[in-house]
């Protein structure tokens, strides 16, 4: 940018400490975790604020997140970057599984299969992303996010495997 063209749009965020969710993960279930989150008891974790995510609604084995599209959103084609769609499909897939956890047990995603079916604007309006889990077992589980706008239309899918672990004491 040259000193004679105008000031670029611009964002400024913050974040809270991750660690401070991390050591609850011996100490607390997924549920309570994931709940305490949703209701503001703790803070989102740094990956939400990054996005500019907004809600979150818990029930074990499903998680539902929100997301007002934005400007900083955008790829160059000027609709939702799929990598934003995909952190919310895989935030929330993956959250559901972790709302199944009890105190002591980790896990990590191991993939994430996204069908993207049509694009996300300022025009779509929020954005409700649900997880669920479909199958868990002790070392894996299986987990369905979707993403639709606010008329209810279908954005976009996703699949994921999670594996579950101990963690270390």
């Amino acid at each position: 940018m040259t000193q004679t063209q105008d000031a670029t749009r611009t964002r400024t965020f913050g974040w809270t400490d991750p660690a401070e969710h991390a050591h609850l993960l011996g100490r607390r279930s997924g549920l309570e975790i994931l709940r305490a989150m949703a209701s503001g008891e703790l803070p989102p974790p740094p990956v939400m604020h990054l996005i500019d995510g907004e809600g979150m609604q818990v029930e074990e084995g499903a998680v539902t997140l929100t997301l007002e599209p934005r400007e900083f959103h955008y790829n160059p084609l000027g609709s939702v970057h799929g990598g934003i769609l995909s952190t919310l499909l895989d935030t929330a897939a993956a959250c559901s599984v972790h709302s199944t956890l009890p105190a002591g047990v980790g896990y990590t995603s191991m993939d994430l299969n996204v069908k993207f079916l049509r694009p996300a604007t300022i025009a779509s309006g929020k954005l409700t992303c649900a997880g669920t889990v479909l199958q868990r077992g002790r070392r894996t589980a299986l987990a369905e996010a979707r993403i639709t706008d606010a008329a209810g239309r279908l954005i976009a899918h996703a699949t994921s495997s999670c594996m579950i672990f101990e963690l270390p004491a």
